[in-house]
């Protein structure tokens, strides 16, 4: 094929390991369990990583790692262990955040300018809804079906989100900058919040007949992919809240889902060990 080349391994670089971030041990938890990594995300601008450690605590890390912490780039190949639990040092911009559950999925957002206005939100609290411009938040859903959003830079506490009856599984912010948020939980269902009103409950959305792993926007935030149990993949329409279709091929679970940066494609996994690549727009 005219400007096709075949995929060769032997002319891509291969990964190399640089380094791990390994949580500090406490006396105060249990060494045989509960430090289980469940979620990781880059903040959109990348200055952020958050890494949920186990026993409900997220590690909220500047991105690239400050000097003395970062990976160095090792010519001997050995592995470089960071410890990322352990007390702050003098200047630090690392923040502990304590969600009180397990933390099953994470997600940045990034706010675009609003007037804002206070309001009461789903879960009963008083708060403002006006983000300043380019404020970066972090959501994180929890096992008891819980949303907890967080101011990033100071790992301040804003408010949070019930709805679901089961773990929140999944996260997705709308790339658009409206702080619409996506949550997909083993209850079925999909939820969209809009956290800049007061974090009002727009849709619930459901179609899917077993747990919701995994679910994702497209980069203009009009399509939302969602992926589950008993082989589904799932395409909504964002505007109308409508099912578009189902898409078909998957042996197994479906466990994760992402589009393309320019939105042409989608890239589904399955416990069946397949990945799919998809044209979202005909299936």
């Amino acid at each position: 094929m005219d400007g096709h080349t075949d995929y060769n391994p032997e002319n891509t670089a291969r990964p190399r390991l640089l380094g791990k971030l390994v949580p500090n041990r406490s006396r105060d938890t249990d060494p045989r369990s509960g430090l289980e990594t469940w979620s990781v995300a880059f903040s959109p601008d990348g200055s952020y990583f958050a890494w949920s450690q186990g026993h409900g605590i997220v590690k909220l890390m500047p991105w690239p790692l400050a000097d003395g912490d970062e990976i160095q780039k090792n010519t001997n190949q050995k592995k470089q262990h960071i410890k990322a639990g352990g007390r702050e040092k003098s200047g630090s911009r690392d923040k502990t955040i304590d969600c009180g559950q397990t933390v099953w999925s994470l997600a940045f957002g990034v706010s675009s300018a609003v007037n804002g206005h206070r309001g009461m939100g789903s879960s009963g609290q008083e708060r403002s809804s006006h983000f300043p411009d380019q404020t970066l938040l972090l959501a994180t859903g929890l096992a008891n079906g819980e949303i907890k959003l967080w101011d990033v830079p100071t790992a301040r506490f804003l408010f949070h989100l019930k709805g679901h009856r089961a773990v929140v599984r999944s996260l997705a912010f709308s790339p658009s900058g409206s702080l619409i948020l996506v949550s997909g939980s083993r209850d079925k269902t999909l939820h969209v919040w809009d956290l800049k009103q007061d974090g009002k409950l727009l849709r619930v959305l459901t179609g899917h007949s077993h747990w919701v792993y995994c679910c994702s926007l497209s980069p203009d935030a009009n399509v939302l992919c969602s992926v589950g149990g008993g082989r589904t993949v799932l395409l909504w329409n964002m505007l109308s809240y409508e099912l578009i279709r189902r898409l078909d091929g998957h042996e197994g679970d479906v466990v994760s889902c992402d589009f393309s940066p320019d939105g042409a494609m989608l890239v589904t996994a399955s416990y069946d060990t397949q990945a799919i690549v998809w044209d979202p727009h005909s299936g």
